[in-house]
């Protein structure tokens, strides 16, 4: 297994309650709830470094399919198995596949955008906040695309609704988490919401997870893409 501390491999144990730490890398001080059990701690900056070349990287994508990018993203190695990566990465895929499926935007802004606002929501939000990040990506991308703001009215709706369906869907698999599952499952939201919301059909690949054997809380065949599904059918 390759998880869950950056620093030692060591797996991770989540607090009642906020710890002053210093980031292994870094040194910056800051309070947090997650370490792992040797006392290490990596902030999120540092978790997710490497992340700004999405930008350029999707700039260059032609595919219409926000699965097949967010494959490509998370084989790179800045992506690890969990991490606050996945808020930034969910959104960008779904910006990338929506201007190649024919979606009126300006990429490379609403890429810088979707950077700034996937950044804000940190490691853990799933457990602490009751939101995993990848389904409040979704949201953040159909309020980028829609251009809502808290004055809106129907973009304002449509944001809320899309982030609703992922965290439902999200929540109706159940924990523990899983960065790639949770990813997958808001993407897939996503691509039925545009189609139905936007009348934008962004293409939609089979979903088959190679993640299984890196992480350690894997639910097996409660997850619709666990290769053990394919072979019991």
């Amino acid at each position: 297994m390759k998880e869950e501390c950056l620093i030692c491999k060591a797996p991770l144990e989540y607090l009642s309650e906020d710890v002053e730490m210093e980031c292994e890398l870094c040194h910056k001080k800051e309070a947090s709830k997650t370490r792992c059990v040797n006392g290490h701690y990596v902030c999120s900056e540092c978790h997710m470094q490497g992340i700004d070349h999405l930008v350029g990287i999707c700039l260059e994508e032609t595919s219409g399919d926000p699965v097949e990018i967010l494959n490509r993203m998370m084989a790179m190695p800045f992506c690890h198995m969990h991490g606050p990566e996945h808020h930034v990465m969910v959104g960008m895929a779904l910006l990338t596949a929506y201007k190649n499926s024919g979606g009126d935007l300006d990429l490379k802004k609403t890429l810088a955008e979707m950077n700034s606002r996937g950044r804000s929501v940190p490691g853990g939000a799933c457990g602490f906040w009751g939101a995993c990040g990848a389904g409040l990506s979704a949201g953040m991308f159909v309020s980028i695309v829609t251009g809502s703001t808290p004055l809106g009215v129907e973009n304002f709706a449509l944001s809320h609704k899309m982030t609703a369906s992922a965290l439902n869907a999200i929540g109706e698999i159940g924990g523990p988490r899983c960065c790639k599952r949770d990813s997958y499952l808001s993407i897939l939201q996503a691509v039925k919401f545009v189609k139905e919301h936007l009348g934008i059909q962004m293409k939609q690949s089979e979903i088959i997870c190679s993640y299984s054997g890196r992480n350690n809380q894997c639910i097996g065949q409660r997850c619709p893409f666990s290769p053990l599904q394919k072979t019991k059918e």
